[in-house]
Order: structure tokens, then C-alpha cells, then sequence
């Protein structure tokens, strides 16, 4: 099997020499992967995209880290080496980061899993590029143009790496719009996709994700941990699935003997996904569907007097940028005070968020008080984050928070 020749890029980077103020400098001292463009003091020579940025101190002049330059982005060098150690950035220096991903994941590989994130954007040093293996099958999506210079090496990298047969490259909007590159999004550029619908099997349970046109590389793996979770405590139980999409949460608990499962969300091509989902697995229990805006049908529900044991909302971000985010607190409190409606006496209320500008403590500060005020006895019994395949290495690369808050009455 050989590689598309679309992946070779013509462009051969320059390396920049490039001076911060003290505040990026500062930035790159503390392994920050974002340089923006209002901390550059200095380059040396006119910038592209793909340019390998060799950052110098100010003090002793010696290089601090390098980056890729990124002339389209705020973040205008994004870091692949925070060090002040000397690296080549070559085809072994990005293979050998590709292993050492890999290594971080073996833990949860050992498990009855085949699917995983490889690489996990800035937290494995790949800023805008992530990887994640369904199967025999690696999907790599793009962000940003930085990587198209290199690109041909690092595919082969995680290609050997994950020992994948085929390997579908998937890009962001304004890639898809880039006249800098041959690609098309959903590409096959290595082996052969025999199915755009490829199964996988998560902790025991089988699932499947469309990985030329689902959402993101075809599934979201960050909750693993806790649709296993969640589905340990479903037995017997009735169970709401909130924001569904392809039934991450339903098909756990349904696997596990949940009694009935409600996957609620406002896409209906999603919901027929679940049921398919659900169909890969053996289970006893009903498996129910409702399409439509979650607010609105919560409502409906609390209005019907419908309850539930295990309540699970899962919802999208809420804040993309700092101007959403007070809105978004507004919303996840919304959502708590109706998921608390809707959870029956002694239930378990999931509540998780996956938008980074709320931060951890802020989003379980604002469950809390939603909770105390409805006047039922409750315990928080756990709080997550990341799975293992999700490492976080920066601030701002923790966006997942997810609280389990258990009714006494």
C-alpha cells in the first residue's frame, strides 16, 4: 500500500529567528503552546506559514523553544519544542513524538478498546492536528495549514505507529477552503476505506462512526470513561440520554440492562445512528427516541411529569469565544435545574460540559447551587475530566468536566 501523492508539499520551510516580548517570552518559559502575534518583537526574515520559528531569549540570546509560524492565525507560532534542549525538527524528531503519545495510551489499549486519540492536538505537541484510530482505521484531522509542509512524514510516522491500514485525512473550514494543498475532506490517502461506516468496540461494547462525514473524525472519544460509567450504574434503571448524538451514553447503559433508554437530540439522522449503534450490541431493555431542541422537550417532559433514574446531559459548547461565556453559565444552570425536574427520587443527575472557557470550578460551583436550591438531598459521588487518550498539557486544554450528583430523596 502506498501513500496519495497529494500529502507532499512543495513548500520547503524557512527557520526564523524570532524575538518575544516579555510576556510571550514568558509564555514559552512556562511550555505554553500559543504565541500570539502581539508578543513578536522581531523576526528576521519575511514569514510563511509552515516556517519553523526559532525562538531567542532576550537576556542570554539562546534559542528557548521553536514553533510553527502561522501567518493566518492570532496564535501566530504555535509550539511544537518548549525547550531550551537542541532539536532537529525533522522526520524522526516528529516520529519520535508520535511514540511517546503512543505510549501514554497503552493503559487504556490494554483494556477491550480499539478505538483511541493519538494525538490530542497542543497536549501532545501537534498543535491544530489531531489523530484518532477506529479500528484499522486512522483519521487525521487538520486545523491548520502549519502542518502541510510536514505532513507526508508525520502520516507515515502514525501509520507505522498505530499499525493502521488506512488512513482518511479530515479538514477544518478554512482548510477546506485553502489553495494551499491538493486535499479534499474525507480523502482516503493511504490503503483502502472498504466502508465510511466503520465499527470499533469500546470497553466491551460495540459502536460505529462515520468517519468521512461525522462530526469531527466521526465520533467524540473524550467521555469513554464516563459512558462506561454511567452505564455501570444503569441496570435495571430507566435512563435519559440528553444530546445523544450517535448514543454514546444510551448504548452503554442499554449493554449494561438498562430497563429503557430515552436518546433525546435535535438531529434525527444522529438518533438513527444510536439505534444502529444500540442494534451492533445484545440488550433486553426499550430503546426510545425523541427528536428535537432539548430546552423545548425538557420541558415538555417536566410538564408531562415524566421522570427518570439516571438523567445524562451532555450538551455542545457553549462558549466558542470569551463573549459566550456568560450566556453559556446561564444555560448550564437551565440545564441542572430542569435534569434535577426530571430525575426521580434517589436518581442519579449526570451533568458534563465541554466548553473550555467555563472552567472546571465554575461549572460544578454553578450545579451545585442549582441543586441546593431545589431543596433535595443530594451527593456529589464524582467528578472527571479527560480520559486517558486525552492528556492535558496546557490550561486551556482542559475543556471536559462532568459531575454525578445522587439524590437522597
Amino acid at each position: 500500500m502506498s501513500f496519495s501523492s497529494k500529502i507532499k508539499s512543495d513548500y520547503k520551510p524557512k527557520r526564523l529567528a524570532v524575538k518575544l516580548n516579555a510576556k510571550g517570552e514568558q509564555f514559552v518559559v512556562k511550555k505554553h503552546p500559543w504565541v500570539f502575534s502581539n508578543n513578536i518583537v522581531k523576526i528576521n526574515s519575511e514569514a510563511k506559514t509552515g516556517d519553523l520559528a526559532v525562538i531567542f531569549g532576550k537576556n542570554k540570546n539562546s534559542v528557548i523553544g521553536l514553533g510553527l509560524y502561522d501567518a493566518h492565525s492570532p496564535i501566530r507560532i504555535k509550539m511544537i519544542h518548549n525547550d531550551s534542549s537542541k532539536a532537529e525538527i525533522n522526520a524522526s524528531f516528529f516520529h519520535h513524538k508520535i511514540e511517546e503519545a503512543y505510549r501514554k495510551r497503552l493503559d487504556l489499549l490494554k483494556t477491550n478498546t480499539t478505538s483511541y486519540r493519538l494525538l490530542f492536538g497542543e497536549n501532545d505537541g501537534f498543535p491544530g492536528l489531531i489523530a484518532d484510530v477506529y479500528d484499522a482505521v486512522l483519521v487525521v484531522k487538520l486545523y491548520s495549514e502549519i502542518w502541510l509542509p510536514y505532513l507526508e512524514s508525520i502520516l507515515k510516522s502514525v501509520q507505522v505507529v498505530s499499525n493502521a491500514n488506512t488512513i482518511v485525512i479530515r479538514l477544518s473550514r478554512g482548510l477546506q477552503q485553502s489553495k494551499k494543498h491538493q486535499l479534499k475532506d474525507g480523502e482516503v490517502v493511504f490503503g483502502v476505506l472498504g466502508n465510511d461506516v466503520v465499527q470499533f468496540i469500546e470497553h466491551g461494547v460495540k459502536f460505529s462512526a462515520n468517519v468521512i462525514k461525522g462530526h469531527k473524525t466521526g465520533y467524540f472519544l473524550d467521555h469513554r470513561a464516563n459512558r462506561k460509567q454511567v452505564g455501570a450504574w444503569s441496570k435495571g434503571k430507566t435512563v435519559l440520554d440528553v444530546f445523544s448524538y450517535a448514543g454514546g451514553f444510551s448504548v452503554h447503559a442499554l449493554y449494561n440492562g438498562a430497563k429503557e433508554v430515552t436518546s433525546l437530540d435535535i438531529s434525527k439522522q444522529a438518533l438513527e445512528i444510536a439505534i444502529q449503534n444500540g442494534k451492533l450490541n445484545h440488550y433486553t431493555g426499550k430503546h426510545k427516541t425523541i427528536a428535537g431542541d432539548a430546552f423545548e422537550v425538557l420541558k415538555e417532559l417536566i410538564k408531562k411529569k415524566i421522570t427518570f433514574e439516571v438523567v445524562v446531559i451532555d450538551p455542545p459548547s457553549f462558549a466558542k469565544q470569551a463573549s459566550e461565556i456568560e450566556l453559556a453559565k446561564k444555560k448550564y444552570a437551565q440545564l441542572a435545574q430542569l435534569g434535577e425536574k426530571l430525575t426521580a427520587k434517589n436518581g442519579l443527575l449526570v451533568l458534563a460540559s465541554c466548553s473550555s472557557r467555563v472552567l472546571s470550578q465554575a461549572f460544578f460551583d454553578i450545579n451545585s447551587q442549582v441543586l441546593l436550591s431545589s431543596n433535595r438531598g443530594f451527593k456529589v459521588i464524582l467528578k472527571t475530566n479527560h480520559d486517558l487518550d486525552h492528556p492535558i498539557g496546557f490550561t486551556e486544554g482542559a475543556y471536559l468536566k462532568c459531575g454525578y450528583y445522587k439524590f437522597s430523596n
